[in-house]
């Protein structure tokens, strides 16, 4: 069986942490953070409703299909058997977050912060390590620190530097099934927001010294620089910007550089392949079969928790309670995405690389 050097390990990592989906997404988010940032400093506002609008777009239109896609690719080769298993897991975690959310909204509203942060730290590591590399990071905690870091910046800097549209939202999301809910809480937001700044930004400083003392290198400051990338980006963009148009612009066009990273050696069983077929035509058949019915999976698990929840669209008006319902829904989705996905299949999850 051929070896890997290291030398070669190292090539391919220089080679692909310069893919250009790498590249757009760090661009990208460099642009919007000196964009708004001069926007703030000339005490420029972007209207309320246009943000829910780029929310909303980024979200659903631009982000959603990826989603599907990393599960797709996930259970594409497996057999049938684990793929049934997989589905009733997803399932039903699925309806425990949503029992969640029916029984305790706040606790609801704090899983789905949580799993936000999950979803783009634990993504963040994998798409490090299958392009610019982790040499940097020797130990299970600052592994665990990387993704705590990255994925932090996504909840954790909005709450401080964006905490009147952060608690609107929030309470937003709450009212969907108990109105109010969240006002007991708003008396300690300050200290809260004094709490979380302090311990995020003593978290970041850890994240880049531990790695410049256990390893440095070009691994440790591509890390570094996008570590402090995201935080500036989340810092100096409005919320419902910065959030909406991360998943998409960021999160997704890494996930791509990653699949296009590791090797494309067989996976799994080819007789189970979704796609396998003698020809093109029966490959892209399949393969648009596959797009519609996972399309109507999720327009059909959307509209039983439309109609799971009281008050779907809350007590305001159209956009905002629909900004809150898809915050909400797609943290609901994502929980099962991660656990089942991740968490629970090690080996051959949704960042599996061979």
């Amino acid at each position: 069986m051929p070896t890997t050097s290291l030398g070669s390990v190292w090539q391919r990592h220089r080679d692909t942490d310069r893919h250009p989906s790498l590249l757009l997404s760090r661009a990208s988010l460099l642009v919007l953070a000196v964009i708004f940032g001069l926007l703030g400093a000339a005490e420029v506002r972007v209207p309320l409703r246009a943000q829910m609008v780029v929310y909303l777009v980024g979200m659903v239109a631009l982000n959603l299909p990826h989603g599907g896609y990393e599960h797709f690719e996930n259970l594409r080769r497996r057999r049938p058997s684990f793929r049934w298993r997989y589905v009733a897991v997803y399932l039903a975690a699925i309806g425990g977050f949503v029992g969640l959310f029916l029984t305790a909204p706040v606790a609801g509203l704090a899983l789905a912060l949580t799993v936000a942060m999950a979803k783009g730290g634990l993504g963040g590591l994998q798409v490090l390590e299958a392009t610019s590399g982790t040499d940097h990071l020797q130990t299970r905690f600052q592994r665990g620190l990387a993704a705590a870091v990255r994925g932090g910046a996504v909840m954790l800097v909005p709450i401080v530097f964006w905490p009147e549209t952060f608690h609107a939202f929030s309470s937003l999301m709450v009212g969907l099934v108990e109105p109010g809910a969240l006002s007991s809480y708003a008396g300690s937001f300050d200290t809260t927001r004094l709490v979380i700044g302090s311990g995020y930004g003593l978290a970041l400083t850890a994240h880049i010294v531990l790695g410049y003392v256990r390893g440095g290198g070009r691994s440790w400051l591509v890390d570094a620089g996008e570590s402090l990338l995201l935080a500036t980006y989340f810092a100096f963009v409005p919320v419902l910007v910065a959030v909406g148009l991360y998943f998409p612009f960021w999160y997704s066009a890494r996930q791509v550089a990653r699949t296009a990273s590791v090797e494309t050696e067989p996976v799994g069983d080819e007789r189970w392949d979704l796609l396998g077929g003698a020809d093109a035509s029966t490959v892209a058949l399949r393969a648009w079969v596959v797009l519609v019915v996972g399309a109507l999976a999720t327009f059909g698990v959307l509209v039983a928790v439309y109609w799971a929840f009281p008050n779907p669209l809350g007590t305001s008006n159209l956009l905002p309670g629909a900004v809150a319902f898809w915050s909400m829904f797609i943290s609901i989705v994502a929980l099962p995405h991660i656990v089942v996905g991740s968490l629970l299949d090690r080996d051959r999850g949704i960042w599996y690389v061979p």
